[in-house]
């Protein structure tokens, strides 16, 4: 089918390419979309070269799906239009995340809430996908009453601009900065823009799409985004307090179980998960799996995931992947 990857010469766009052809997506024309300044440059995808084209002669390809991810502005102004065009898009950026009337999926939490009328899916945040589908299994077997997560963010998250200022910045050469402060050698305990509540964008949309996504508005959800100078993905240290009693041998056992989740969990051997071994892998990697000794049902996970492919990328084409095998597109 045809697909258009909007934004495709960002990081995340770049991802997505990648993504599509290792997962041999049925692909039979590529539609590259970018910014204005970059209509007319080539990229390639499998092989072959494809030239970057505009937002309207995009919509006029008439492509199946339309993997954004391109920013919010531009998705609010541009995906409407896709999707009166009949053309499935699935946007990575904030912009629908909460919106009511918008499904926000991770496929292996809610893929089944996805219908044939949903013209416009949300790609939740990186550091949401990751938590949720660790969680999803534990929920169902305990029910989860409260989390408390501190992240550590790779700076490609932010982007391009923070992977050069993180080079330059240990070359010793003086660039462009992404972020207000230095970022090698130091922990920035900031991610987006603070809220009337103290808290971060970047924490709120933790704490509001993990209940979207689980269906549950009583998971309470605490969290700290931390950015710290690693591009390999994001880590988090998960603390989740249970309804029910559990039993950590049979927590490894479930999540080993679980779709998309590798339990590494060896403490007499020093394995656990790391941004080292998580760069360029799919998987969400779970370990440091201990029960909380400070209170009742409580257990603690160290959660390490790649940020760029099953935090944005990935799962994106997992949902395209979802849609195309239950013939939801055409």
């Amino acid at each position: 089918m045809k697909i258009a990857v909007v934004g495709a010469t960002g990081l995340v766009g770049t991802k997505m390419l990648q993504v599509l052809a290792e997962r041999n997506f049925n692909v039979t024309e590529l539609i590259p979309v970018a910014s204005e300044r970059s209509v007319g440059k080539e990229i390639e995808f499998k092989g072959k070269k494809y030239k970057v084209v505009s937002m309207d002669d995009a919509i006029k390809a008439e492509p199946a799906i339309a993997l954004f991810s391109a920013g919010g502005n531009t998705s609010l102004e541009w995906a409407p239009k896709f999707a009166d065009a009949g053309i499935v898009v699935i946007d990575n950026s904030s912009a629908w995340r909460m919106d009511p009337s918008k499904k926000l999926i991770v496929p292996e939490v809610n893929a089944d809430a996805i219908t044939k009328d949903d013209l416009i899916i949300a790609n939740p945040n990186c550091s949401t996908i990751q938590m949720v589908v660790a969680l999803n299994p534990l929920h169902k077997k305990y029910k989860i009453k409260r989390v408390v997560v501190s992240t550590y963010q790779s700076v490609t998250g932010t982007g391009v601009k923070a992977v050069d200022q993180l080079q330059n910045e240990r070359k010793g050469v003086e660039g462009e900065m992404a972020y207000k402060y230095p970022i090698d050698l130091n922990v920035i305990p900031q991610i987006d823009v603070f809220m009337d509540n103290g808290y971060t964008k970047e924490e709120m949309k933790m704490v509001n799409e993990t209940k979207k996504i689980m269906r549950d508005e009583n998971i309470r959800v605490t969290a700290t985004t931390v950015r710290i100078p690693v591009m390999g993905g994001h880590s988090e240290s998960v603390n989740i307090e249970f309804e029910n009693e559990f039993d950590v041998k049979e927590v490894k056992r479930l999540l080993s179980s679980s779709q998309g989740i590798v339990v590494q969990d060896d403490s007499s051997n020093q394995v656990y998960p790391m941004p080292l071994w998580a760069h360029d892998k799919d998987e969400v990697f779970v370990g440091r799996i201990r029960r909380d000794e400070s209170q009742p049902k409580t257990l603690n996970m160290w959660i390490v995931s790649d940020n760029l492919r099953k935090g944005a990328a990935t799962n994106a084409v997992q949902i395209a992947e979802y849609m195309s095998e239950l013939e939801f597109v055409r």
